[in-house]
């Protein structure tokens, strides 16, 4: 069954060697000058630019630094040093490297307004609340990245494994919000790394192990030893609790917030011209905002109506716009409204 499986994922035409494997992975053997020199500087100019992309809110930004982006050589790195059950020199580059994008992120948020609202950012927002789904797509991405390694090939997808995986961005954005001195956001930025990296190296080990470089003649080493797994295994569910709690918690949010929408649309609906334009959270305090011209009917029955469909606990800050129409009547090139 596992020859079956090695031959049609891995067709011995295809099937890179162990060597070359290593040498690609391996930053402290053969031309290690050049390899580290080239890990150092793309990293930097990665980090500078997810740095940049995030505080711009520029999702193409982003994008051009993950495609550059080396730290997956290390992580993976330490999946084939996990297989051989031979020490790789990966640990150190994936610690040290990620401390530099996190001080480059620190960098930039040092020139960006103290009283930024880091929420209204969707390159920050979006990475500082990761879920189950998060894991699920890491650890695929690791699959196809080590097949993508194995064989002679697919290269030309390894910038797309690059993409499907976010290792750079969620570091500059731990280093941006620690610039900020938001702990929360960073920590939730700084588990979606833990996650994507913990889930490259699971996914790396089985698939290495899988495709049978454990049992090459020129490993030197026996297969990989049920502690390693063990450890490995425990890492991912120390990690998998806390995003299946986010998970569920972002569920009861966007289930909370369309309840109150579905209220504080209904006590509004005689109020012509009022709307609800919006119902995000912050923390467990939704904050509810209102368009309307005429007067609001009362608070006290809004109030009674949510009680009834929101747990103990659950804020609600009603934020109202008081809108004006203005007559524009007939304009013509050039000319501009006279507001009465």
């Amino acid at each position: 069954m596992l020859d079956a499986i090695r031959a049609r994922v891995l067709p011995e035409a295809q099937r890179r060697t162990l060597d070359e494997l290593s040498d690609d992975l391996t930053l402290v053997s053969g031309d290690t000058r050049s390899k580290q020199s080239a890990f150092w500087t793309m990293l930097a100019l990665s980090a500078v630019i997810a740095s940049a992309g995030v505080l711009s809110d520029s999702t193409a930004t982003v994008i051009g630094a993950m495609i550059i982006a080396p730290l997956s050589t290390p992580i993976m790195g330490i999946a084939l040093g996990v297989v051989l059950q031979r020490r790789t020199g990966s640990v150190p580059f994936v610690v040290a490297g990620g401390l530099l994008v996190v001080l480059v992120g620190v960098l930039f948020a040092l020139v960006t307004p103290a009283d930024t609202d880091l929420l209204s950012n969707g390159q920050i927002s979006g990475r500082t609340s990761p879920g189950l789904l998060d894991l699920v797509a890491a650890i695929a991405t690791g699959f196809a990245g080590a097949v993508a390694l194995a064989r002679r090939d697919v290269g030309a997808v390894l910038p797309g494994v690059a993409i499907a995986i976010s290792l750079v961005p969620p570091l500059a954005v731990v280093g941006v919000c620690l610039g900020h001195w938001d702990l929360g956001l960073a920590l939730g930025a700084f588990l979606l790394f833990v996650s994507n990296l913990l889930s490259l190296v699971l996914a790396g080990v089985i698939m290495f192990a899988v495709l049978g470089y454990a049992e090459d003649p020129t490993a030197g080493a026996p297969s990989t030893s049920r502690r390693s797994h063990m450890v490995l295994g425990g890492l991912i569910l120390l990690v998998t609790v806390p995003l299946a709690a986010n998970t569920a918690l972002s569920f009861l949010l966007t289930t909370w917030a369309g309840r109150i929408d579905d209220v504080t649309s209904q006590w509004v609906e005689d109020s012509p011209g009022a709307e609800v334009t919006g119902v995000d959270f912050v923390s467990l305090t939704a904050h509810v905002k209102v368009r309307h011209h005429d007067p609001l009917p009362s608070l006290a029955m809004l109030r009674a109506d949510l009680d009834r469909v929101l747990p103990e606990g659950v804020s609600v800050v009603l934020e109202t716009t008081v809108g004006r129409e203005v007559e524009v009547g007939t304009m013509t090139s050039g000319s501009a409204p006279d507001p009465r």
